[in-house]
């Protein structure tokens, strides 16, 4: 009778990427690189289309040209299609056209160079023109913005780039991919065995000196929203980048922290950021949309829905958090 080897441990790179840190594990150590090529061009693609920090991107064009009717490129018509698809799929919770809230607040810039201390007053709070007003024609790629209305594509972009790179890593490689993009993650193709150990943060950069609470991932994705980490202060007041749409303010702070997996980081990306903005009635939301979720109240209460495994404080080597 013969044994196989033990497979060797999954080979990882991490680097920082659209803001944030990007993560990439293959299971197949000889694949790492043309993984990181693959998904190094899929960032490059979304920052280039889809960031309102750049003025050369699309999505800086298309802001300002709201009002008229233009013509976006298929990647970004992708990325608008996903955005809409979400703003529907949480009734409005999750609404690309916060834009101008967004900014009104003072993430004017991107995060690192936001200052953590503005003595500036908070502007008068309006809200998001909505997502139902957007004239757009997938077929034609045709696109016509209310005037006025600036599109944020932050709840999506990131996550569809996440779900696109570990699609296409796991097409070219053959090897199992997790992506994980500020730790929102998604997988591909075969995990390692026992599936990858993920461990949950407040922060995904700075998770703490004990072992958290870990799960398994085998396959699809995982997101994390929260309003403790992107924070700063203007006018007396503590700011959070979730924001209301049917406010323009930031959603009350209810959740410190909110995890959902669901088949494509996108939809568990869309779900955990539209339970931070419904507070209190997240639990029968999520409940009803049978999205397995581990909820942290601001006192540190876990709620976990839909078959969330209870925790477990084992370590999660090499793995994301």
């Amino acid at each position: 009778m013969t044994t196989r080897p033990p497979a060797p441990p999954p080979a990882r790179l991490v680097f920082p990427a659209l803001g944030t840190t990007a993560d990439l594990l293959v299971t197949d150590p000889d694949a790492l690189s043309t993984a990181e090529f693959v998904l190094r061009a899929e960032l490059a693609a979304a920052d280039l289309t889809c960031s309102r920090f750049r003025p050369d991107s699309e999505l800086t064009r298309v802001n300002l040209g709201a009002g008229t009717t233009t013509t976006v490129s298929a990647r970004f018509a992708e990325a608008l299609h996903t955005a809409l698809r979400a703003a529907r799929l949480t009734g409005g919770a999750v609404d690309p056209t916060v834009g101008s809230a967004v900014i009104a607040l003072g993430y004017d810039r991107t995060f690192a160079s936001v200052r953590p201390e503005d003595a500036r007053p908070v502007p008068v709070a309006r809200p998001a023109p909505g997502w139902q007003r957007i004239d757009f024609d997938r077929r034609t790629r045709r696109l016509r913005l209310p005037p006025h209305t600036r599109l944020d594509l932050g709840a999506t972009a990131k996550a569809l780039a996440a779900d696109r790179a570990a699609r296409r890593a796991a097409a070219t490689t053959g090897s199992g991919v997790l992506v994980s993009l500020g730790g929102d993650l998604a997988v591909a193709g075969t995990p390692p065995q026992g599936g990858w150990r993920i461990a949950l943060a407040d922060d995904h950069a700075r998770p703490g000196t004990r072992p958290g609470p870990a799960v398994a991932v085998n396959s699809g994705a995982m997101a994390t929203s929260g309003v403790r980490v992107r924070t700063w202060r203007r006018g007396g007041r503590t700011l959070h980048h979730i924001v209301d749409p049917a406010s323009g303010e930031p959603a009350a702070p209810v959740w410190r922290t909110v995890t959902v997996a669901a088949s494509t980081c996108v939809d568990a990306n869309a779900a955990s950021t539209a339970a931070v903005v419904l507070g209190d009635r997240a639990v029968p939301w999520l409940r009803d949309a049978a999205l397995p979720a581990r909820l942290t109240g601001l006192d540190g209460t876990v709620v976990r829905l839909a078959g969330w495994p209870p925790d477990t404080r084992a370590p999660a080597p090499g793995g994301p958090r």
